[in-house]
C-alpha cells in the first residue's frame, strides 16, 4: 500500500476507483492514437509544466487545437497500438481535484520507453478531466 501526503482529504474507494476508470479510457484511446478523443478528456485551455534542453522551467498554455496538433505529430501515424504499462498514485486535494503521480512504460513501434509525469485532473459534472500535465523533457516544444 502506498502512504499518500495528508491533504486533509481523504478519497472514498469509489473516488479512487473513478480515477483509475479515467486512466483507462484515457491510456485506451493513447493506444489506439486517437487524439480527438485524448482532447475530449482535457480541459482548455490546457496548461503543460516542463523544462527545456538548457535546464530551465518552461510552461505553456494549449488550446485544443495545438494539443491535437502536437500529440498527432508526437504519436505518429503508425498502425500499431501504443502499450502502456503504468502504476498511478492519486493524491486527492479534494472530492473535485487529483494530483496524479505515473510511472510508465510505454512502447511503441518495438520501442520501449520508461515515463514519469503527473497530472492535476479536476471533475467538472461528474468527470474527470485533466487540466495540467507535467513532465519533464518537452520545455524546447512549449516556447
Amino acid at each position: 500500500m502506498t502512504l499518500l501526503p495528508d491533504t486533509g482529504y481523504t478519497p472514498t474507494d469509489e473516488e479512487l476507483a473513478s480515477i483509475q476508470d479515467w486512466f483507462a479510457a484515457y491510456d485506451a484511446h493513447s493506444a489506439k492514437r486517437e487524439v480527438e478523443r485524448m482532447a475530449d478528456l482535457a480541459v482548455f485551455p490546457l496548461n503543460l509544466v516542463s523544462d527545456d534542453s538548457a535546464g530551465n522551467g518552461a510552461s505553456a498554455q494549449w488550446d485544443r487545437r495545438q494539443f491535437i496538433q502536437t500529440m498527432s505529430q508526437v504519436m505518429g501515424e503508425g498502425s500499431d497500438d501504443i502499450a502502456f504499462e503504468s502504476t498511478r498514485t492519486p493524491v486527492f486535494l479534494s472530492p473535485a481535484m487529483a494530483v496524479v503521480f505515473t510511472d510508465s512504460t510505454m512502447t511503441m513501434d518495438g520501442r520501449t520507453q520508461q515515463l514519469r509525469y503527473a497530472d492535476v485532473l479536476i471533475r467538472r459534472d461528474g468527470q474527470w478531466a485533466f487540466q495540467t500535465m507535467l513532465q519533464s523533457g518537452w520545455g524546447d516544444n512549449l516556447r
